[in-house]
């Protein structure tokens, strides 16, 4: 019985010695806190997104999945890339008609709209007479 309570007591002091050794320890404790696992956005900032970027994106895992709040960064952030693009593209698209425009209706413009100098001058008689051998 003495035997039984003698390890009874060392095990306590050996459990309250841990438990003192990892908890307690104040400002120099001897585990350090862990950070949180957090979302490193690794979609760059300097330059347009690729398919590999977005191929490349991991979120940490939590308990019951994905952080949302991750998530709904990173796919806002694809979002408004896609936006500019899209605003980009149309307004290429529309400076593009624009051309086109201009160059089905070009021939005309230019005789109509053309300093004096650079419109098509009637050829002189004389020359005109001078081709047929008369």
């Amino acid at each position: 019985m003495v035997l039984f309570l003698f390890l009874v007591i060392a095990l306590v002091v050996v459990v309250g010695a841990v438990t003192l050794a990892v908890v307690g320890g104040g400002e120099r404790a001897v585990l350090p806190d862990v950070a949180a696992e957090r979302f490193t956005d690794p979609l760059p900032q300097d330059r347009a997104l690729r398919r590999a970027d977005v191929e490349a994106l991991r979120f940490p895992l939590t308990l019951r999945g994905y952080r949302m709040w991750d998530v709904d960064e990173a796919l806002g952030r694809i979002a408004a890339e896609l936006a500019e693009r899209d605003a980009h593209i149309a307004e290429l698209e529309a400076a593009l008609a624009g051309a086109q425009a201009t160059a089905v209706g070009g021939a005309g413009l230019l005789k109509t709209h053309a300093p004096a100098a650079l419109q098509d001058e009637p050829e002189p008689k004389d020359a005109a007479e001078g081709e047929d051998g008369r």
